[in-house]
Formats: C-alpha cells, sequence, structure tokens
C-alpha cells in the first residue's frame, strides 16, 4: 500500500475513532510509558547517564511526559553532572589547548543555588553565571598571569595579554557550545 496523505488521514481516522471496552485497556496501553519512564529515572539515579546531551534528551522526554515524579531524579542528575566533574570535562573535552578552568567553574557553582527554585537546571544556571558575571576573562587572567604557566619565571604582561587572550576565546567558545543545548531560557 503506498502512503499517501488520503490513506494517511483515513487511517488516523479509524485508530481515533476506536471504541475503547474498558479503562483496563487504556491502562496497557500506557504501561509500556510508564516502563520506559522507570528505566530513565533509574539510569539518573545510578549515573548511568552522564553526558550533557543526553541528560538535556532525558529533560526533553520528562517534559513532554509533565510527570511530577521525574522533577527531583531529573535536578538531582544534573547536581551530581556538574559536582561530580562531568561538566568541567565535557568543557575540557572542548578546550583541549587550554584546559578550561576548574577555580572558574568552582565560582560559579560557590554562588548558584542547587535548588529548583527557578527557571533552568542547576548545569545551565552555572554556565549561564559564568557567562553573565563574564568569569572567563578574569580567571584566564589569573591563570595566564601565575609563573607556573611560564616554567617558574614571571612573565611579562604582553604574554600574559596573549595568553589569556587566547584561553579567553577558547573557553567562551566552549561555554558557548554547551548553552547551545538550552534556548536562552534555559528551557
Amino acid at each position: 500500500m503506498t502512503s499517501n496523505p488520503q490513506n494517511l488521514s483515513k487511517s488516523l481516522i479509524r485508530i481515533w475513532n476506536v471504541s475503547l471496552p474498558d479503562s483496563t485497556h487504556v491502562a496497557n496501553l500506557f504501561r509500556p510509558i510508564q516502563a520506559d519512564k522507570d528505566r530513565l529515572i533509574h539510569s539518573l539515579r545510578t549515573h548511568n547517564i552522564n553526558t550533557l546531551p543526553e541528560l538535556r534528551r532525558i529533560e526533553r522526554i520528562f517534559s513532554a511526559l509533565n510527570a511530577p515524579d521525574t522533577a527531583a531524579p531529573m535536578q538531582n542528575a544534573w547536581i551530581y553532572y556538574v559536582d561530580s566533574h562531568n561538566l568541567l570535562n565535557e568543557l575540557r573535552g572542548l578546550t583541549r589547548d587550554y584546559p578550561f578552568s576548574s577555580e572558574c567553574l568552582d565560582e560559579a557553582k560557590a554562588r548558584v543555588p542547587r535548588n529548583g527554585n527557578g527557571v533552568g537546571n542547576y548545569c545551565w544556571k552555572v554556565l549561564k553565571w559564568v557567562k553573565d558575571q563574564s568569569l572567563i576573562p578574569s580567571h584566564a587572567r589569573l591563570l595566564a598571569a601565575k609563573p607556573a604557566m611560564w616554567g617558574g619565571k614571571k612573565p611579562s604582561a604582553a604574554d600574559v595579554q596573549k595568553l589569556a587572550t587566547m584561553c579567553t576565546n577558547e573557553w567562551t567558545r566552549a561555554l558557548t557550545t554547551l548553552l547551545r543545548h538550552w534556548d536562552a531560557n534555559g528551557a
């Protein structure tokens, strides 16, 4: 059978006009969805899912389900993702030439509340704080001025500025890349 709009609409009409005999049948229709949701919650609780794209995928699924029992596991998964250095590892994976500053991320984590109040999740709030408070340039300057970055020697002001600019550019690209997983409001 070829798939054309008329056949498709006739099929949809037949599907939607089916009368369901009882509520047990309706409950059986939703059992696979509940099982999938339970598996995802279990994966979040056991930290089997630990990348930003995967967490965002699950967050979108839970948002579509609009199930209140998914909020706490999702919130806890984001907190674990940030606190277990998975966020730092993803940022550093995007900044191979000038590894992202753990101090920069730690400063943002210390200032962003972990609770679920407000818009967005903990990870988005931390990344947004880094961006909105312009933490990257100041941490890039601090890193560039450390004698350890120069083999124990005191760097010139021009060298510090050059390295700080390179770090700032690479770290900002990485931050922007991760923030693209959300819209401007954290959804």
